[in-house]
């Protein structure tokens, strides 16, 4: 009959047998001050393909070790019951099973599974992938993943993604809501259950929850009013949909005209969807407007770019021509030639003070409803 091995050291030469545990042979390792029984090997086998179909269960420890699972479950959960000498063994001995904890029972049992949800209009971009690299940063260093939905501009997929984090079990919320986000009752549901939630750069002020956004109003602003100073009059302002709530960057817009004596002109402000159709065929009734236009100021960089493209396409010079101006600071800013002129919100700054939030009203329980604003800057480059 071969020798028993130590499961702990894997060393056969000085084990020594122990007596009889609950009808089988305990044994004593004499190197590492070890017991532990063996399984019969008809048994073992049958052990050994059970373990290559499921990972390693607390009863799977408990056998090798020759003791009972609520003796492996205090061990391994520190129980001061257990001695010190014994919890190391058994921890030990769970590491070289592969053994790994149960996350969704022990999440029924803490009410906790130590995540956060973030659904997010778009991964595509910068613009907002930026915000979750924050996010997750933040999330990281308190011990908390993150589980992350895109909505995709889409309110039913947003409503839709909402409740898949609910059924997750996750700790809080954290929603950028989509460009056509008008009704809240999804949202208003799991405020009534008591659920953490935080909104971010596109929030609704109708909800009485805890908000982080940008300075989009001061922002529009000053490009509006550097476009003036660089001696543009006629400043055409690309907009989003007429739904969207962030249209405080037109109010920006028409305060720096009405400061600087340039009355506002309804021909000059359009609502695109972004779409690239939609944003040249803003550009081409512009240009075939009288008298012409000298700037554009496009609340998307990603917009802005494509508004370079076609200008130079058309052999219009920027800046000598028209202006263009974003609104974002995404990294296509830089590399289109000429570098565009934008306003930098900070997403990545939005991002982490959004998950700070979160955490202070799960961790401390803290309720009070903030609205943070992150200060942003102009960033002057070529095409203006």
């Amino acid at each position: 009959m071969p020798r028993a091995k130590c499961p702990k050291c894997q060393i056969t030469e000085r084990i020594l047998k122990s007596g009889i545990i609950r009808d089988k042979q305990r044994f004593y390792c004499k190197d590492c001050n070890y017991h532990f029984t063996l399984l019969h090997e008809g048994k073992k086998q049958k052990s050994e393909t059970k373990k290559n179909n499921r990972p390693t269960s607390l009863k799977d420890i408990a056998e090798a070790a020759g003791i009972s699972i609520s003796t492996v479950s205090r061990a391994l959960n520190n129980h001061p019951d257990i001695s010190l000498e014994t919890r190391n063994n058994i921890k030990q001995l769970a590491t070289s099973m592969d053994y790994h904890p149960n996350m969704l029972a022990q999440s029924l049992v803490n009410r906790s599974t130590h995540s956060l949800g973030v659904i997010i209009p778009n991964l595509e971009t910068t613009f907002f992938s930026s915000m979750l690299g924050g996010i997750q940063h933040v999330a990281a260093q308190s011990g908390y993943r993150v589980v992350i939905c895109q909505s995709d501009e889409n309110h039913m997929t947003e409503v839709a993604n909402l409740q898949a984090l609910m059924n997750n079990m996750i700790d809080g919320l954290l929603i950028c809501h989509t460009l056509y986000t008008n009704t809240f009752d999804h949202i208003k549901m799991q405020m009534n259950r008591g659920i953490p939630i935080v909104q971010f750069y596109r929030v609704s002020e109708a909800l009485d929850i805890p908000k982080i956004f940008s300075d989009d109003e001061n922002g529009a602003f000053q490009i509006t009013e550097h476009l003036i100073n660089k001696g543009c009059k006629k400043i055409a302002l690309l907009l989003g949909p007429k739904a969207l709530s962030i249209n405080k960057r037109l109010n920006g817009y028409l305060k720096a005209l009405k400061m600087h004596g340039i009355k506002k002109d309804e021909t000059l402000i359009k609502h695109v969807d972004f779409s690239y159709n939609a944003v040249i065929g803003a550009v081409d009734d512009w240009l075939n407007s009288e008298p012409e236009i000298d700037a554009i100021f496009s609340i998307s960089d990603k917009c802005a770019v494509q508004i370079i493209r076609h200008l130079k396409s058309k052999k219009i010079n920027i800046p000598q021509k028209i202006s263009v101006c974003g609104f974002g600071n995404e990294y296509t800013g830089e590399i289109v030639e000429p570098q565009l002129t934008t306003y930098d919100v900070k997403t990545r700054q939005i991002g982490e003070a959004a998950a700070k939030l979160l955490l202070e009203q799960i961790i401390d329980k803290k309720t009070k409803n903030e609205s943070i604003l992150i200060d942003g800057e102009i960033i002057i480059r070529e095409s203006t």
